[in-house]
């Protein structure tokens, strides 16, 4: 008979832990998600022309691209808890060492280290993710619910990290936001260290190459529609800042773009409360398409808004539904995900979807031109085709 002591002791193991996961997560995201804002800020603040800003930020989060060809080692090593630490002071060490040399060298000095450190960025994202499933426990119930805080972690890192790094910088400097960011990646790597470590993998020779990985995600339905649907989704949403900022002109000025794209970020916030209260159930499989239908739903609400409320409504509307989509994408991945390989799984479908997502500005940048609601329009036609697709792949796979 178990004993209900020993399960209450185990609960509230795992819930310390948790609260530990939330903690360390937050402040390596925070670094990673507010790095860009705070370099193009420093740029800005030393006269640099534009271009030259927007070439630092693509040197932060262009080499994610490549994340996962390190992504191995974390999958191979003993304890994965140091590959991530390790992976966090090095991004702190060369963002903070960028941002000192900025104002006092050649522009091609920082943009290197801002590279190296872009390497590391998935391990602090997707990487992070994969010590999850170790931590929240055996049940399905509890690992959902962890997920949910794990949400939580982005939602705060990837929203309130570059609104700090903003008053940061109007407050003392776009440096002191620069040093500051770097400082809560290092201090995240002593945070990570301070996890439960993960069991190992058995066999280490066991776990497949980056390119097997890969091979892997596309054999596996399940993993191949969350991968798909999380770049598709990624693309799309990443359109939203730049309607925003056509859009608000026309609601009464054009500061009110960060109004709307903090709205987006509040209901990002308020999705992952909610998950909190009701974590999400059944097939994640079914629940990842289900969610990227409701995402292309919420991207067509945002189209017909005729007053700043309306738009405000709409966008938060569809940071909460991008909460949901982030929630059953990572529950897809932790359940499907081969135990062999799952530190690479999380880490490729996180670079992915970051490099959908610059896609996606760069694309909905370009069609704006002409019409304003263009580029949403055809996003949210693009998620909902591929939500669409995804539900009759997985039909016909069930019924087989």
């Amino acid at each position: 008979m178990p004993d209900p002591q020993h399960a209450l002791g185990d609960a509230a193991g795992r819930g310390w832990a948790l609260a530990r996961y939330v903690f360390a997560a937050t402040l390596v995201r925070s670094a990673d998600g507010g790095a860009v804002v705070a370099i193009v800020l420093l740029a800005h603040a030393q006269g640099l022309p534009g271009w030259v800003s927007g070439l630092l930020g693509a040197s932060i989060t262009a080499p994610h691209l490549f994340g996962p060809f390190i992504a191995r080692r974390l999958d191979t090593v003993q304890d994965g808890r140091k590959v991530i630490a390790v992976s966090a002071l090095a991004h702190g060490v060369l963002l903070g060492a960028a941002g000192l040399l900025l104002p006092v060298t050649w522009v091609v000095v920082p943009a290197g280290l801002l590279a190296v450190s872009g390497l590391f960025g998935p391990m602090l994202t997707g990487g992070v993710s994969s010590r999850l499933p170790s931590i929240a426990g055996p049940s399905q119930q509890s690992q959902r619910r962890a997920q949910s805080w794990d949400v939580a972690s982005y939602g705060i890192s990837g929203t309130l990290g570059p609104a700090a790094v903003a008053w940061i910088a109007a407050v003392t400097g776009p440096l002191e936001a620069t040093l500051m960011l770097a400082t809560a990646a290092i201090l995240g790597a002593g945070a990570v260290l301070a996890l439960p470590r993960q069991a190992p993998v058995a066999d280490p020779g066991a776990v497949p190459s980056p390119g097997r990985t890969l091979v892997t995600i596309w054999r596996s339905g399940p993993l191949r529609r969350t991968l798909g649907l999380t770049v598709v989704v990624a693309f799309s949403v990443a359109a939203l800042p730049i309607y925003a900022v056509a859009l608000a002109p026309t609601l009464g000025g054009a500061a009110l773009a960060g109004t709307l794209v903090a709205g987006y970020g509040v209901g990002n916030l308020v999705g992952s409360a909610l998950l909190m209260i009701w974590s999400l159930r059944g097939d994640a499989d079914n629940l990842t398409a289900l969610l990227a239908a409701a995402v292309a739903i919420t991207l067509a609400v945002v189209l017909p808004v005729p007053n700043l409320t309306t738009a405000l409504i709409a966008f938060t509307v569809a940071g909460v539904a991008n909460a949901l989509f982030f929630a059953a994408t990572l529950a897809a991945r932790s359940e499907y995900a081969p135990a062999e390989a799952r530190g690479q799984v999380f880490i490729w479908v996180g670079a992915l979807k970051i490099a959908a997502g610059s896609a996606g500005t760069a694309t909905a940048g370009t069609l704006i031109g002409g019409t304003v609601w263009l580029p949403v329009a055809a996003v949210a036609a693009v998620s909902a085709i591929a939500a669409v697709v995804c539900l009759i792949e997985r039909t016909r796979a069930t019924s087989q």
